[in-house]
């Protein structure tokens, strides 16, 4: 008995192995094609199926580079950093700091006054979730304005006029994607915490996970990728001040497969706080929504995703929680169409 059990065993790692082989050779493939019809846009690509990780990466760190990019190499994540913010808030949550459906009021910075029809109105939930009905940062003025840097032009005043001039939440209980949002649930952990948001991702996610190449604030590394806009204009990465939960971190593959592969393992704050912010917070037609993360689903397969564009690079992050799999996908250059077109093809091709 000993001995079949062995054999069983050993036939069972034999496929595994060889599974997980046909697909990181498939979405090489895929990525290696797509490459090869863009050779100007540089991919990095991580993968974990249960325990083993794979990575493929195309491209230079920059056009004028000879350097390839590797697993290693660091791109802006841009938004994706919001799944991680949305951790944090469950984390805090766990551990009853706050409660999802406190209201924001107690949670604000001193100089935040909510008018009166807004008191006991907006729940941490709704921050996270995109339906709080509070008015956001125009983008399109602050690209005017500086189109390197136009997130330099938020500041704390920016923020409190913002918030202190509403009067009406016009969609209030609605979807509408919103940076303020993620930048006040980044000001209520401060507050629950007693620290920076910087010290409590760093605390929290980044050194736990040993990921040694994400930064926040100093990342003008070696490794460094450089952006590029849709019409291929080199793009400086953005540097995130009071808005940073809604888009500061810079990371890689293989850093963000270490976050993965946390999620998807049962031990750690992570992964409890991963599963709570994938429970439905919010549904309409068109899209589910946990904290921070969409949710979709289809007769086979329930996957939670975030994508992330900044000025000049394209991201998303994937996975697929019964059957132990995730992805992320960095591009150098703001592509969204090609980021989704390739998550796509893979999804269809190779993990359905």
């Amino acid at each position: 008995m000993k001995t079949s059990f062995t054999f069983f065993a050993v036939l069972l790692f034999i496929s595994s192995f060889s599974f997980g082989q046909d697909i990181s050779k498939k979405i090489d493939s895929i990525i290696g094609d797509n490459y090869q019809k863009n050779p100007d846009v540089a991919i990095s690509v991580g993968f974990i199926h249960n325990d083993d990780e794979f990575y493929t990466a195309y491209g230079k760190l920059s056009k004028e580079s000879p350097v390839d990019i590797n697993k290693n190499s660091v791109f802006e994540i841009a938004s994706i950093t919001k799944i991680l913010t949305s951790n944090l808030i469950a984390q805090a949550a766990i551990e009853k700091k706050l409660k999802l459906d406190d209201y924001i009021d107690s949670y604000l910075p001193k100089g935040y006054v909510l008018q009166k029809n807004l008191k006991n109105k907006i729940k941490i939930s709704d921050l996270a979730s995109h339906q709080s009905g509070l008015p956001d940062i125009d983008f399109g003025k602050l690209i005017e304005l500086n189109p390197q840097q136009p997130v330099s032009n938020v500041t704390e005043k920016t923020l409190t006029e913002i918030i202190n001039n509403c009067g009406e939440l016009l969609d209030y209980g609605k979807y509408r994607y919103s940076t303020v949002g993620y930048t006040l649930l980044g000001q209520i952990l401060e507050k629950v915490y007693g620290k920076t948001y910087d010290a409590i991702i760093h605390e929290r996610i980044i050194d736990p996970l040993q990921m040694t190449n994400t930064f926040t604030t100093e990342f003008n590394v070696k490794n460094r990728t450089t952006g590029y806009n849709p019409n291929g204009g080199t793009q400086e990465f953005f540097k995130w001040n009071i808005t940073a939960s809604a888009g500061l971190v810079k990371s890689n593959a293989a850093d963000m497969i270490s976050y993965l592969k946390a999620v998807l393992t049962k031990g750690n704050p992570i992964y409890e706080a991963a599963l709570l912010t994938e429970k439905i917070c919010y549904k309409d037609e068109k899209r589910e929504m946990g904290l921070g993360t969409n949710i979709s689903t289809d007769d086979q397969n329930t996957i939670y995703l975030k994508s992330g564009d900044s000025m000049g690079q394209s991201s998303i992050i994937c996975y697929n929680r019964a059957k132990n799999w995730g992805i992320i996908i960095l591009l150098n250059q703001r592509n969204s169409k090609m980021r989704q077109d390739l998550l796509n093809k893979i999804y269809e091709k190779v993990l359905k």
